[in-house]
């Protein structure tokens, strides 16, 4: 017995001329035959064919509504061969299409047709090979939009779909909004992405070009190519290992925490803003550079490469928040800063929220690290009037100091910082560079 198959046509981009005579003879010709929907310029060929707009009304979402016309599909597919049209091309965002091919107890042939990309670029005069065209969906996840090349985003049906597109397209300015591709109507408009809410007749053949955009994907790549580049043709680069980069990793880091000071306060006014922001940025650099160099060290050796690094972060921030992208209910930083503990705890098999820390940190930042953890499991610290009174102890018994004396006078210092959200670390550290520019200024210099 044969089995039940399905094949799939495509009604083109637009009106009838992009219809193909073969997807047309096999619509006119098949005992069973339906359209996706009616609303396509090329479904009007076909007056008697049913479709499945009425549920459309009806479906929770688009993803219960392809389920169901697939099943409906398959049901009819087992009492007679069914031919199924769609708009555009068949393997262009057809979300139905994918769901058939998947289907193990159906035979599928889908047979290619003219897609709204082929139209678009037409439109555009723009070949998709030179200018790296990438095909995007629009209604289609939630994330930024991007290449690597030009971008053509397709499903973008109404002013709110363009407005959520417009959302997604980080660091863009200007898009083409291309509207009946191909056709007599055709329409094609530059435009801001600040705009594209005001697009009221945007329908389902509207389309959106964005061409290509510096984004941190193409910079990153780009270093990465360096990276590699400098491996082979530089001898120190060469010569370089994981313990040979630990020292410049370590030195790299705290001239970013330097830098990001600077800029902090220049943010708030203190300081030169245009300078302190570009020192950020070079010192911000230094430090991936530094991470791109150990992925490159372990790409070689087959280990791990910086894609796998981005990876790794982001299953663990995504399994650390289920807060955010999962049913748990957090209402306060420290209910989720103690939730996160303990999903670490369990992720990494460890016996203590303590495994794992690097004991070499500077004393002040171990000890804010540790409360953290103390909390987390539910060990009392010092409350801050407790905390306070012990340092005002420590301090009247200055007169005879001892090492409980001092041990009382720091863990108050570190307690009440911790308590205040104040990073006393960076304090002492200011102090050191405000003795500096005194010391320099006593010299005759300027500050550094």
């Amino acid at each position: 017995m044969a089995r039940p198959r399905v094949t799939v046509v495509g009604l083109g981009p637009g009106d009838e001329r992009y219809l193909t005579r073969g997807a047309e003879r096999l619509l006119r010709d098949a005992p069973v035959a339906r359209l996706r929907t009616a609303r396509h310029p090329a479904a009007d060929e076909f007056p008697d064919i049913p479709t499945y707009d009425e549920w459309y009304e009806s479906a929770t979402s688009f993803d219960d509504l392809y389920l169901r016309v697939v099943d409906d599909l398959a049901r009819l597919a087992a009492a007679s061969p069914v031919v199924y049209a769609v708009p555009g091309s068949p393997l262009v965002a057809e979300r139905t299409v994918e769901l058939l091919l998947a289907r193990s107890d159906l035979d599928v042939d889908v047979i290619p047709a003219v897609s709204t990309v082929d139209v678009v670029c037409a439109a555009l005069e723009i070949d998709p090979m030179a200018v790296s065209l990438t095909v995007c969906d629009a209604v289609s996840g939630d994330g930024s939009l991007y290449g690597p090349g030009a971008l053509l985003i397709l499903q973008t049906y109404s002013p709110e779909v363009l407005a959520l597109v417009a959302d997604r397209l980080v660091g863009v300015e200007n898009v083409c909004v291309v509207r009946h591709a191909g056709m007599t109507d055709q329409s094609i408009r530059w435009m801001s992405v600040r705009d594209l809410h005001r697009v009221a007749d945007a329908d389902h053949l509207t389309s959106l070009y964005v061409p290509a955009s510096r984004h941190a994907g193409v910079a990153v790549t780009e270093l990465v190519d360096l990276m590699r580049r400098l491996r082979v043709a530089c001898a120190w680069d060469r010569d370089q290992t994981h313990d040979s980069l630990v020292r410049h990793l370590l030195e790299e880091t705290y001239e970013v925490i330097d830098a990001v000071t600077r800029y902090a306060r220049a943010w708030e006014g203190d300081g030169d803003l245009t300078l302190a922001r570009r020192d950020a940025e070079e010192e911000l650099g230094d430090l991936l550079f530094q991470i791109v160099f150990h992925a490159e060290l372990g790409s070689e050796a087959e280990s791990f490469t910086l894609a796998s690094i981005a990876d790794s972060v982001h299953r663990k921030l995504v399994d650390r928040h289920p807060h955010v992208f999962g049913d748990v209910t957090v209402t306060t930083a420290t209910d989720a800063e103690s939730r996160w503990e303990q999903l670490k705890k369990s992720e990494k098999r460890r016996d203590s929220v303590t495994d794992g820390i690097a004991w070499e940190l500077p004393g002040f930042v171990l000890h804010a690290k540790l409360l953290r953890k103390a909390a987390s499991v539910g060990v009392t610290s010092l409350e801050p009037t407790e905390a306070l009174a012990r340092l005002r102890r420590a301090i009247d018994d200055l007169e005879t100091p001892s090492e409980a004396t001092w041990t009382d006078l720091v863990e108050g210092v570190s307690t009440l910082a911790k308590a205040a959200n104040i990073d006393v670390e960076g304090i002492a550290r200011s102090l050191a560079l405000a003795l500096r520019d005194e010391i320099r200024a006593r010299e005759g210099l300027s500050s550094s």
